[in-house]
């Protein structure tokens, strides 16, 4: 989840003490960290559910990265537990426009009980996406939307059956100067079918450079069924242009994940 798309970004050029909105990470990937405006960081797109909605300047880069990501699940007393290392490399190309690549460059699986314990390794499906920044008539008010393709070349036991489309808004209220809140819609559609994402979320910056969130999420998915999800986490902005993250979501009722964990760091390579 993104924690600076919650603080609006023309609020934070027009007040030189405020903190511009996050950025992305690479190597080493639902709300975020509002960066010193004289870094020209617009803010990252990790943790959590949705992403930040603003786009970086043109020919500005950043890198978010999971170091890594884990989730946890159990069904028909199987248990099945997954790290991942998520990279996303986000890429300024003007104007609204952002250009996004994704992927996962390491996964490992375990699936035990039952009388088996299985292990695979190998590299996540690439993605290829692109973010729009949509006008806002209020200052405390932003929006965009992020549409995205995943192919399926990554290895035998991480890669999709078919290719998916993903089509995600997002919505950020800036409700005080340090409290701000997320609406995060998504729905992804494979071989004619849709999974759908709705989640919501709310964050604080007890400082300049922390910001700690909660958020809950309603997932659906065919053949599975729907799921609750909620967890909380925070960003730390370490430098002007490198945050850490980590955060957790746990199930609350339904077919989605146990657990699911980030550790990551995002860092900005801009004017």
């Amino acid at each position: 989840m993104d924690f600076s798309r919650y603080r609006d970004t023309s609020r934070c050029r027009s007040q030189h003490a405020h903190r511009r909105m996050r950025l992305a990470v690479l190597a080493m990937l639902t709300s975020s960290l509002a960066l010193p405006a004289l870094a020209g960081n617009p803010g990252y797109d990790r943790p959590g559910y949705g992403f930040t909605p603003v786009v970086l300047g043109t020919g500005d880069i950043t890198i978010e990265q999971g170091l890594p990501d884990w989730s946890r699940s159990r069904q028909n007393g199987i248990t099945r537990s997954q790290y991942g290392a998520d990279s996303l490399l986000r890429i300024g190309i003007g104007g609204p426009l952002e250009l996004q690549l994704g992927s996962s460059p390491w996964n490992s699986l375990r699936q035990s009980g039952a009388g088996s314990d299985d292990r695979s390794h190998g590299h996540g499906d690439t993605i290829l996406g692109l973010k729009l920044a949509l006008p806002s008539s209020s200052q405390a008010v932003s929006w965009g939307l992020l549409g995205s393709v995943e192919f399926t070349d990554g290895a035998k036991a991480f890669r999709g059956d078919r290719r998916q489309y993903l089509l995600g808004a997002q919505f950020n209220l800036q409700a005080s100067e340090r409290n701000s809140l997320g609406l995060y819609l998504q729905n992804v559609r494979s071989d004619g079918t849709d999974s759908t994402t709705v989640a919501v979320s709310d964050n604080y910056m007890p400082s300049s450079t922390l910001v700690l969130y909660v958020e809950t999420a309603r997932l659906r998915t065919p053949g599975q069924g729907s799921g609750t999800v909620a967890g909380a986490g925070l960003g730390w902005l370490i430098t002007p242009r490198v945050q850490l993250d980590a955060g957790f979501d746990r199930r609350l009722d339904g077919a989605v994940p146990d657990w699911q964990t980030n550790l990551g760091v995002a860092i900005y390579f801009g004017h």
